[in-house]
């Protein structure tokens, strides 16, 4: 049931490869990304892929960056987050993209 009205808002978000210091061993480049829209649409360009395995170790952060966070949350600092796999070292930028105004009634 959508009423129209909006009682909170939320940011989607870009996770973007920023460095890679070894060697791609899932195929992903410095550049690819994924978005995270209307609070659960995960988005990948057409022809594009993204590695599980570094999305499994950004998502349990993705929630929280999509609300606002105190000045002293350390949350709130941080941008950048690790794929787990040791030879690939690489890097993903987490960054607020555009901010969605939501009706909470709609995502429950």
């Amino acid at each position: 049931m959508t009423t129209g009205d909006t009682d909170m808002e939320l940011y989607d978000l870009r996770v973007t490869v920023d460095t890679i210091e070894g060697r791609s061993v899932c195929g992903m480049a410095v550049g690819d990304y994924f978005e995270l829209e209307n609070s659960a649409h995960l988005r990948i360009p057409d022809g594009r892929h993204f590695c599980v395995w570094a999305l499994a170790a950004v998502l349990p952060f993705l929630a929280a960056k999509q609300r606002d966070l105190g000045p002293g949350d350390w949350l709130e600092r941080d941008t950048l987050f690790c794929c787990p796999d040791p030879e690939e070292r690489l890097t993903m930028r987490l960054e607020r993209v555009r901010r969605r105004p939501m009706n909470s009634a709609d995502l429950t």
